[in-house]
């Protein structure tokens, strides 16, 4: 009796955690981001394209937890935490470089 309960219990926990995997599938395509500088207020968009890995046109790192590239134009070294939508910008220079914060919407 306890061994068929325990046996549902786990056959309903695999079907569970099967309907989310199927459910959470990754992004795919690209798509635009508007980003808004939280000192300025100034906005601004990135184009994310999930198929290459590509921000802009550059190489990307994309996760779950947060996409990161970086942009020889500038030199910048961009990291947009997907959970919190912030977007962390870092420019190294001769003198030590600065960082910028932003607010994108996912």
């Amino acid at each position: 009796m306890v061994a068929r309960r325990l046996a549902g219990g786990i056959g309903a926990l695999a079907v569970g955690i099967s309907a989310a995997a199927i459910g959470g599938e990754a992004p795919h395509g690209e798509t635009a981001i508007t980003c808004t500088n939280v000192s300025s207020g100034a906005n601004w968009q990135i184009k994310i394209d999930y198929d290459k890995g590509t921000v802009d046109s550059n190489p990307a790192r994309i996760s779950d937890a947060e996409i990161s590239w970086h942009d020889p134009t500038d030199g910048g070294n961009y990291r947009l935490d997907r959970k919190s939508e912030k977007l962390t910008v870092v420019i190294a220079s001769s003198t030590g470089g600065y960082s910028l914060f932003h607010r994108c919407k996912l």
